[in-house]
């Protein structure tokens, strides 16, 4: 049996601040753990959090002892939000799930998907060309129809404006499954809340929207092959969930893995870009040099798959804008045994995290951690910073699926923008991270556009 020293933790009484900031402020919580040292234990009632911050324990946790540690606390609550999907799901369910949806990831599909993601930038410039000089426009939920825009062609062969209000219901899904962390599940779902209204409201329109994509793709013959003689994600998922001995069991498990897919892939790009425009706007020198990258790069082009390699500092940028701002920005895991991380006793069924957040900014692996600087990730500046110190998609066997086409999409994206605008926050306005599935923007993203040239 594992054993260790028992790692140290917060005095007596400093935890009732702590347990308000589990449901106030999160990231503060988060960061005052992480100040303590880099392995942490605080004890909140009846549950006891173990909360490493160093890459090696991360590594263990994540990937080398990866088995022993299932989807932790919050997900496990949010699963009554968001179901059995990729997000949730565990053991032989979530084996299947991955199967059925990687294909439509695989790195020779990318180059189709650059045009999807150039096609939908094009429209994106095309709004915001229309608000220059119109005072401010909220950047987010430009970004969250770009991405759902995206999520929709490349992965359902849909296209997803025609689903008017599924972004709103997606905020709504999202925002419960958050409620649903905070205070473990211990509220009935029937509660006539307002917030719990507007998700039930928000889950019956996705699910309808769900019911009537089958209902096409049905319509169209139910076999849509993408261009490498692959099925759609869609058709996939459709043909796994068949083989569910209940039907009705097949159609729940098809709309949470549909809702699932969509909120986690549109909700963690628009995060990304939304931070990097952000940064941008605060850092004019660097915005200057993605604007001379994209015109040296694309011209007055769209980008196409081939000239990722050529936009590197705008890679750089999104890449230190995932450091400082992470779209997964907490990994919680339940130790199924005993174990030992780093020398410290996990006994089994111990809550741990691991936080992306404060292991980006941490000062032995980061210098001067709050300071955006994109050139850390010059191919020559990375030194011997340990693998697991950066972690915007998470590790091991979870590691996001679909990270490649995320950050392509935020690369090509950032370029297409910076290129024709500059994004400025309004005087005044505060941009606080809220912490939520993903790190966004709490209140939305309100920017004025102006045109480069202006």
């Amino acid at each position: 049996m594992p054993r260790g020293r028992t790692p140290p933790g917060p005095r007596r009484r400093e935890l009732p601040g702590l347990v308000r900031k589990l449901v106030t402020d999160r990231l503060a919580l988060m960061t005052e753990a992480a100040a303590l040292g880099d392995a942490v234990r605080v004890a909140l009632g009846p549950r006891t959090l173990y909360i490493f911050n160093d890459p090696e324990h991360a590594k263990h946790v994540l990937a080398d002892n990866s088995a022993n540690y299932h989807k932790g606390i919050g997900l496990t609550e949010a699963r009554r939000a968001l179901g059995d999907g990729l997000l949730t799901s565990e053991g032989d369910l979530w084996r299947t799930q991955r199967r059925t949806v990687r294909p439509a990831f695989r790195h020779g599909r990318l180059a189709a998907q650059a045009e999807v993601v150039a096609d939908e930038g094009t429209k994106l410039v095309a709004r915001l060309r229309a608000h220059a000089g119109r005072g401010a426009v909220d950047l987010t939920e430009e970004l969250t129809g770009l991405t759902l825009g995206v999520l929709g062609r490349t992965l359902l062969d849909t296209d997803l404006s025609a689903h008017g209000s599924v972004g709103h219901a997606f905020e709504a899904v999202q925002d419960q499954a958050m409620f649903e962390m905070v205070t473990q599940g211990m509220v009935p779902l029937w509660a006539p809340l307002p917030q719990q209204r507007r998700f039930h409201r928000a889950r019956a329109e996705l699910e309808h929207v769900v019911e009537r994509l089958v209902a096409g793709r049905a319509q169209a013959g139910g076999n849509n092959n993408d261009d490498d003689g692959g099925e759609d994600v869609l058709t996939r998922l459709i043909d796994s969930t068949r083989r569910e001995s209940d039907p009705r069991v097949g159609r729940q498990r098809l709309r949470d893995e549909v809702v699932t897919l969509l909120l986690a892939g549109h909700e963690t790009t628009a995060s990304t870009l939304g931070w990097t425009f952000h940064l941008l706007d605060r850092h004019p020198e660097a915005a200057g040099q993605v604007r001379a990258e994209a015109v040296a790069a694309l011209g007055d082009r769209a980008p196409r798959y081939e000239d990722l390699p050529r936009l590197p500092y705008t890679t750089m940028v999104v890449q230190e804008a995932m450091r400082l701002y992470p779209p997964v920005w907490i990994l919680t895991r339940r130790a199924q045994g005993p174990d030992e991380v780093g020398g410290y006793h996990v006994p089994a069924g111990s809550d741990v995290l691991v936080c992306p957040y404060t292991l980006h900014r941490h000062p032995r692996f980061w210098a001067d951690p709050e300071r955006f600087d994109p050139e850390r990730f010059a191919p020559d500046a990375k030194g011997d910073r340990p693998r697991y110190a950066y972690l915007p998609f998470g590790a091991g066997p979870r590691f996001c699926v679909g990270s490649n086409l995320g950050t392509m999409e935020a690369v090509f994206v950032t370029a297409m923008v910076i290129r024709e605008f500059t994004l400025r926050t309004p005087p005044g306005h505060r941009v606080v991270p809220e912490p939520m599935l993903s790190l966004r923007v709490r209140g939305g993203l309100p920017v004025e556009v102006r045109t480069a040239a202006g």
